[in-house]
This record gives C-alpha cells, sequence and structure tokens, in this order.
C-alpha cells in the first residue's frame, strides 16, 4: 500500500533540481526500460518499486516486472540467486514492463550475466565495481573481468563502486556491517535518481514512516541515499543526466494509488464486501505468488473482513464454503498446485450453489513447476478440472489495475448467480505495479446481497426464473433449516435425491445458470483498425503487449485489430460473430494453445497460435513480429 497523490495537482519535478543541474540541460527521453538485478538480498525488488513509486507520484505512466529466484536461499554470487525488477516508464500509455532494457543497475557478474542479453545496444551499464572479485567471476564462468577487455564493447558501461563507497558513507555513524551491506541498494536508488532528475523527497518520506521505530535505520539508509545521488553530481564519469517528456495527455483527474495486482485483488474484493453490506471472509494457505492476497487482506482489520490461514489448501477452501453459508463474502486463493486440491471442494460448492470466490494467481507448472515464474497455463483447469459436470464463471483480469475490477465483477456475478467464480491471474500481474485511479462511489456498480427471510415460501433449491439461483439463507434462522451436502439435491426441496431424471434436471440446471451470465457480459469492445483482414484475441496477461503491438503495426501502415476476453466462462455472446468477421485470426497466450484449442472447436475458426511457455511474458516485438508475418502472408 503506497502513498496516494491527487492527479489534480502533480508535484512539480523541478523543484528539487538545484539550478546547477538545471543548467546542464537533461536530455529528454520517451519510453524508457530499467532493469534492477542483483543477489535475492540486495534489495532490488525495494529499489525497484521506490524508483517507480517515484516515478508515478511525479506523472510518469509505469508498468513493472519483479523476478524473484525460485530457490528461497540460492547461493550467493550464482545466477540462480539472481534478483530483478524491470520498469518501463514514459510520458504515453504504458502497457508492459517494456522489451529491450535501456539502463541496467547490476549489483554483481551474475547479474550482469545473466541480463546482458537484454539490454540494447548502446544502452548504459552501472555495474557494482566492488564485487567483480576473482571469486565471483569464477562463479558465473567469466574466465576474465568483463570490465576490463572488450566482452562489454558497444555499451555505456560506468562501474561504480558501489560496496565501498556506501561503507564509506556509514563509517562516521558506526554502522554495523549488515546494515551496510543492506543500505547499498539506497546507494544505487539514489544514483538513478540523479541519472533520471527523479527528486529523493518521496524515499525520504517513505523511509521515515517505514522505518519510524528504527531510527539508526533511518540514518543509514538516508545516508546512503544521499552519497548515491551526490556522487552522480560530482562524479565526471556521468556528463549526462536524463528527463522523462513530459505527458502528451492529462490523466483523469482523481486521486491515483501504486499497487500491485495482488493489492488491486484485495481492494476490490473489500470494495464488493461493502457494496454488498457483507462480512469478507478469505481462507487462505500461503503460496507463492498469491500469498500477499492474504497478507494485504490481513492487514485490513479496520473494514469487517475475517482472514484464516489454514493448515492446506483443502481446509482453506472448506472453510470459505462454511463462511459462505453462513452469509459471508467468501474467498480462496491459491495457484495451481493449490487449485488441484481444492478441486472436490470446488466441486461442493457447485453443488450445494453458493457464492465463492477462487483466486488462482498462475504460475509455470506442472506441478511446483516454476514458483516464480508466470504461465498462462491454468485456463483448462479452471473450466473443467473437477468431478463431474461442474460449471462455473470463469475470469481473467488483464493487468494489475484491472484486478480491483475483476475483483468486483467476481463478486457480483457470485452473488447474483449463487454459484463459484474463479478469478486467473498470474505472477506478472500480480508482482508487476502501475498507477491506479481509485473510482468514486457512483462509478462503482451496485451489488446487495439477497438472504432469504420468508419462512412459509422457502424451498432451498426453489429457482429465481431469471437467473435459476437459489435462495441464500442463513442457517439458523427459524423455519430456514435445509441440508448441504455433495450428494445430489433433489429439485425444489433440496433433499437427496440420486435418480436419474433428478440428476439430469439438476445438471442442466447448473448448466444453464452458468450460460445465462451472457446476458450481463458487455459487448466485446475492438481495437485497432476496425476494417483489417486479421484480428488478434488474447486474455490475461498478454494484453499489454497485444495493445500495444497492435498500435505500433497500425502507426507503421500494417492493418490489425485486437480483441482481449475477460469472461472465458461464458465466453461473450458476441465472440463468435467477431471472429468470423476477419479472414485471419491470430491468438496469442503463454500455454500451448489452450484457448486456441477452445476457440477452434466451439467456433470452427482456422485460428492461428503464438505461444510461449518460458515463464517470461510476451515481448511487443513478439507480437509485431507475428502480425507482420500473418499480414504479409
Amino acid at each position: 500500500m503506497q502513498k496516494e497523490v491527487s492527479a489534480k495537482k502533480a508535484p512539480d519535478k523541478s523543484s528539487s533540481i538545484d539550478e546547477d543541474r538545471r543548467s546542464n540541460a537533461p536530455e529528454e527521453l520517451d519510453i524508457t526500460t530499467i532493469r534492477f538485478a542483483g543477489d535475492s538480498g540486495d534489495g532490488m525488488q525495494l529499489l525497484g518499486t521506490r524508483f517507480a513509486n517515484t516515478s508515478a507520484v511525479f506523472g510518469e505512466d509505469v508498468m513493472t516486472l519483479a523476478e524473484y529466484p525460485a530457490e528461497i536461499r540460492a547461493p550467493a554470487g550464482t545466477i540462480a540467486g539472481v534478483s530483478g525488477f524491470q520498469l518501463s516508464m514514459g510520458p504515453q500509455d504504458i502497457y508492459t514492463a517494456g522489451d529491450m532494457v535501456d539502463v541496467l543497475v547490476a549489483m554483481n557478474p551474475a547479474a550482469l550475466k545473466s541480463n546482458l542479453e537484454h539490454v540494447r545496444k548502446d544502452g548504459i551499464l552501472i555495474v557494482n565495481e566492488d564485487t567483480f572479485t576473482e571469486k565471483n567471476l569464477k562463479k558465473v564462468g567469466y574466465e576474465e573481468n568483463p570490465l576490463e577487455n572488450s566482452a562489454l564493447a558497444g555499451y555505456r558501461v560506468f562501474p561504480v563502486g558501489i560496496s565501498k563507497m556506501t561503507a564509506t558513507a556509514l563509517e562516521p555513524l558506526g554502522v554495523e556491517r549488515e546494515q551496510i551491506g543492506k543500505s547499498k541498494n539506497l546507494f544505487a536508488l539514489g544514483l538513478i535518481c540523479w541519472l533520471f532528475n527523479m527528486p529523493l523527497d518521496n524515499t525520504l518520506n517513505w523511509l521515515k514512516t517505514k522505518f519510524s521505530k528504527k531510527p539508526e535505520v533511518i540514518k543509514a539508509n538516508t545516508e546512503a541515499l544521499m552519497a548515491g545521488n551526490k556522487y552522480g553530481d560530482s562524479n565526471e564519469l556521468f556528463v549526462t543526466s536524463y528527463i522523462i517528456k513530459q505527458p502528451e495527455h492529462k490523466k483523469q483527474p482523481g486521486t491515483y494509488r501504486y499497487l500491485n495486482g495482488n493489492s488491486a485483488l484485495s481492494m476490490g474484493l473489500i470494495t464488493a464486501a461493502e457494496q454488498a453490506g457483507l462480512h469478507l471472509f478469505l481462507g487462505s494457505y500461503p503460496i507463492t505468488p498469491a500469498s500477499d492476497v492474504l497478507h494485504e487482506l490481513s492487514r485490513h482489520k479496520e473494514f469487517p473482513v475475517t482472514t484464516f490461514q489454514a493448515e492446506d489448501e483443502i481446509a482453506a477452501i472448506g472453510a470459505a464454503i462454511g463462511a459462505s453459508y453462513a452469509g459471508s463474502l467468501a474467498i480462496t486463493s491459491t495457484s495451481g498446485p493449490g487449485m488441484a486440491l481444492k478441486t472436490e471442494f470446488l466441486g461442493l460448492a457447485v453443488s450445494v450453489e453458493l457464492p465463492l470466490v477462487v483466486i488462482n494467481v498462475m504460475r509455470g507448472g506442472p506441478s511446483t513447476g516454476l514458483p516464480t515464474k508466470m504461465e498462462q497455463s491454468d485456463l483448462f483447469q479452471a473450466l473443467w478440472s473437477r468431478p463431474g459436470e461442474s460449471p462455473l464463471i470463469v475470469l481473467a483480469a488483464n493487468s494489475p489495475k484491472d484486478c480491483f475490477d475483476t475483483a468486483i465483477e467476481a463478486c457480483r456475478l457470485t452473488l447474483k448467480y449463487m454459484t463459484p467464480v474463479i478469478i486467473l491471474s498470474d505472477g506478472y500481474i500480480a508482482n508487476g505495479s502501475e498507477a491506479w485511479r481509485i473510482p468514486s462511489l457512483d462509478e462503482l456498480p451496485e451489488m446487495k446481497a439477497q438472504f432469504h427471510t420468508d419462512a412459509e415460501k422457502f424451498h432451498p433449491y426453489q429457482r429465481d426464473p431469471k437467473t435459476l439461483a437459489r435462495p441464500w439463507a442463513i442457517p439458523g434462522t427459524a423455519g430456514l433449516e435445509h441440508r448441504v451436502g455433495g450428494l445430489e439435491k433433489e429439485d425444489i426441496t433440496g433433499g437427496v435425491d440420486q435418480s436419474p431424471e433428478n440428476h439430469e434436471k439438476m445438471v442442466h440446471y447448473r448448466a444453464e445458470k452458468v450460460r445465462r451470465v451472457c446476458a450481463d457480459i458487455p459487448p466485446l469492445e475492438i481495437e485497432g483498425n476496425p476494417v483489417a483482414d486479421l484480428l488478434v484475441v488474447g486474455w490475461g496477461s498478454s494484453y499489454g503487449a497485444i495493445t500495444r503491438a497492435v498500435m505500433n503495426s497500425n502507426n507503421d501502415g500494417v492493418p490489425v485489430a485486437s480483441v482481449h476476453i475477460k469472461h472465458l466462462s461464458p465466453l461473450p455472446q458476441d465472440l463468435g460473430d467477431i471472429l468470423k468477421r476477419y479472414k485471419k485470426v491470430l491468438i496469442v497466450e503463454n500455454n500451448l494453445g489452450q484457448l486456441w484449442t477452445l476457440l477452434r472447436s466451439i467456433y470452427l475458426v482456422d485460428a492461428k497460435l503464438l505461444s510461449k511457455v518460458n515463464g517470461v511474458p510476451f515481448k511487443i516485438s513478439e507480437v509485431e513480429n507475428k502480425i507482420r508475418e500473418m499480414v504479409k502472408g
């Protein structure tokens, strides 16, 4: 949760830049991509988050990508232990964390070697030269020091003694060695803020708040931050500084927060519960990359929120179903391996027809697979991985800020149709961040929980004629006693009835209920060239790369359109007509073709596939190249 800033009056960036700096006429840049990389203990996520937050506060559009080692304690100085944080910032709408990197800050040889391929030629390399020891070089296979030969020819290389200068700056304070190691990322942050003419006020205020009970930590980090900033200002290595161009258009007035996808999901859930007048209950078991939903919701005790960390995934969803039965807005959160464990209870929620939101923050599989890498490979699991015919609603968020709207939409649908809803996010969205405008109350959809209270006309499975939703009755209310369980329910009464006729009727009711959700799905928006021959289709986190690639292609005279699908079950009712309108269809997804298989089988379109499953989101250039290939073909 970060500091809010009003877009009505953005702070003046130049106010914190001294007269000498302004007279140097910083070079103006458009969209710029920066990556910070180092050991997992070097604080790269903090460094990147603070710089991105500062950029967002002062008006740039920002999108980030956080990358973590898969091992909890990977050996220091090895490629397996490298942690990275990438951000793209600029004056126009930013849709991805960037393709090629313009500036790489590498804290050791492993960080340099594992990230150099992502840096464009003539890009800037800021390297902590103190870590380029013979021992560290051998760990990653460097036979010679790349800072002392021609290995980095073609790049603008700036060797900086970050470790030693941090120690020198903190020596007068009598700071312990461990704290010096923890502060070198602040030195790097001060330097990169100088390079891009970013003021330090935002980070200084954050330090005072974050470490309010540890004044010695505030002092050490402040000194390191200022030392890095002064080094850039005084060192002759850096003859040029940079500044991002002024935005091409003003942001919509309002109050903005810089937040990641998991935080946005949490905010959406709290907002939906408030709108519906319900107590929010989360039953969860920690799992990467979904754990922060549990962490975030547990912080908000000022709202009627209960978080329960269960002993396992099965207990977590079981508790959530129990909370739903008792009248709460019930949520459970997990990732792919946890979804596998929840399937029987998820089928129970379908059978007893209770509202439930299940969040799956996808990661690479199979099994425990790639815990810290993204993938979109759980679509089939969300649609069908349950015993028997057990359809439910499936939604997919497309960006960090879209997680807020997706959470609200999931809650609205689960309450209206009395059936579970799965939200698909992924590691890219969950850990990525961007600026999000807090909506006003009149922008939020209406939703109000309707509890049945009339004991004389109560039948547990007497359905609403429009939605086929059954009544939601709070147990313990006189005259509304009823049973729930996994055995097939008798139509109307809810008693156990396993007869062939009744079972078929109930199966069709549950399927038809999900189909009727189509009436609540707005028409799909087609972006790009409306008369193009090629349509690019995506879902989830491929949105950013597709959107920017379609924009770039049309600007270059290559006609193409795109459509992005949020509602994956049921699919939008106008999707079939849209697909048949185009001569060529390209589906882009981070799996082996799950949506591609689905759309080809339902709509009989000869769609082509752009697929990758390497744990890394799509680059804009990858989608652009495929668009050009198909248009020319």
